[in-house]
């Protein structure tokens, strides 16, 4: 078993993330998925379609679930899946960088996963001075 990864975004950043890791990993060690929340979206459908995607990924193991900008609605409803039965941790914020440091580390439990995450988030921000 290990920990999945459900990114829950605005339309149009998910999935492009999760192609773009397959493009760079080859195969992905850990079970992924996208589910993009259209700017539009009513939050109670979004829920649910949520909670479908939680039970549909977890492999036993939690998820870990990342979403892009916290705040916003796709991290709230990220909140309000944290209750619905799968162990689950969040880290708002999504780039490629935290995406990638996930899954370099498949073997990392829920909790360690979460936290290697946010740490590949933030050391690829840099100011370029050139």
């Amino acid at each position: 078993m290990s920990v999945a990864i459900l990114l829950i975004t605005h339309e149009g950043l998910g999935q492009p993330l999760i192609t773009a890791a397959e493009r760079m990993l080859g195969s992905l060690p850990l079970p992924v998925a996208a589910l993009a929340v259209p700017f539009d979206a009513d939050p109670e459908a979004m829920l649910v379609a949520a909670s479908s995607a939680l039970r549909r990924i977890d492999q036993g193991d939690g998820v870990l679930i990342l979403s892009d900008l916290y705040g916003a609605t796709p991290a709230n409803i990220a909140r309000r899946a944290a209750f619905l039965g799968s162990p689950v941790r969040r880290v708002a914020g999504l780039n490629l960088p935290m995406l990638l440091r996930a899954l370099n580390y498949p073997e990392l439990d829920l909790e360690q996963m979460a936290r290697a995450a946010a740490t590949g988030a933030r050391l690829a921000v840099i100011a370029d001075d050139a």
